[in-house]
């Protein structure tokens, strides 16, 4: 069945089906096809997307996602989450298929929540609002007006920790801190309802004592010719990092005492296409850069 009344997305949806052909070798964009036909109601496409999508699935300990050959393996990786979380998506805002239930369900729930940090989120901020929405999806399916837990922490060197979840305080986080570390704790949970535990370990590595993300170097050009003596001073920025760019950086350039700023000569800055934004602040200039690169 498929229900669409705008002829705009009528055609927009034509135009999708047509591209579906039999080999869908790109994951990320099948598993949005599969979310797009399921709010579009076309039962047909989203069972054909999701069943392909189920053939290529990566299951482990009762996990399922969806993967790609680039990811690293050692850390989250931003477009598995966003697009295991559009084929959650797609799951739960459409009408059940057989053989693809909540259990099913579930276990890319458990899959999702392992990959999830302690702050919440995920790898990026993207990533993290498709997660959200579709775990969000996943509790409004599962929610129970009745049930209540209790999940305790206990440990060799005598810890013991009781963690109460009931309506009252279901949507209450419970957060405490383990002293012994490293230490073996043992987590068990009774009762009838759906709790989620995380264990967070927050460490700091110092840098080598050579090691600095930046260097920066500055050099001046003075004209003292004529009655008005000017100075000018250029700053050069470079990241000595891993990655071939920084993220956002920011420059902030003091001025020196005694001068005041050339406003104009703040214009060839301006114009530049990697600054993003200049402002001036009680004898600071401070550079705004999308990135900065090595």
């Amino acid at each position: 069945m498929w229900v669409c009344q705008d002829p705009m997305v009528e055609k927009s949806l034509a135009c999708l089906k047509a591209a579906v052909s039999d080999q869908l070798e790109n994951t990320y964009t099948t598993a949005l096809l599969s979310y797009a036909f399921t709010l579009a109601q076309n039962q047909d496409m989203r069972a054909k997307l999701i069943t392909h999508l189920d053939k290529i699935s990566a299951t482990s300990g009762g996990n399922r996602h969806w993967g790609r050959a680039e990811a690293s393996g050692t850390k989250t990786d931003s477009l598995e989450v966003e697009m295991t979380s559009y084929v959650l998506l797609a799951l739960l805002s459409g009408p059940s298929m057989p053989g693809f239930g909540l259990d099913y369900s579930t276990g890319i729930v458990r899959w999702l929540a392992q990959q999830q940090n302690p702050y919440g989120g995920f790898a990026s901020t993207q990533d993290t609002v498709v997660a959200l929405q579709a775990l969000a999806k996943y509790a409004t399916a599962t929610f129970s007006p009745e049930g209540a837990s209790s999940v305790s922490v206990s440990s060799a060197g005598g810890l013991k920790m009781e963690f109460t979840v009931n309506q009252n305080n279901r949507l209450l986080y419970q957060e405490e801190q383990l002293k012994e570390v490293p230490g073996d704790y043992n987590i068990k949970a009774q009762g009838k309802s759906c709790v989620f535990v995380q264990i967070a370990m927050h460490y700091n590595i110092p840098p080598p004592p050579d090691f600095s993300a930046f260097n920066i170097s500055t050099q001046t050009l003075g004209k003292c010719d004529g009655t008005k003596k000017s100075l000018i001073v250029s700053v050069d920025v470079r990241y000595n990092g891993r990655r071939e760019e920084t993220n956002m950086a920011i420059i902030n350039v003091k001025l020196l005492s005694g001068f005041v700023l050339d406003k104009s000569s703040l214009k060839p800055l301006k114009n530049d296409p990697t600054v993003k934004r200049v402002d001036l602040e009680e004898g600071h200039v401070i550079i705004y850069l999308d990135g900065v690169g090595s």
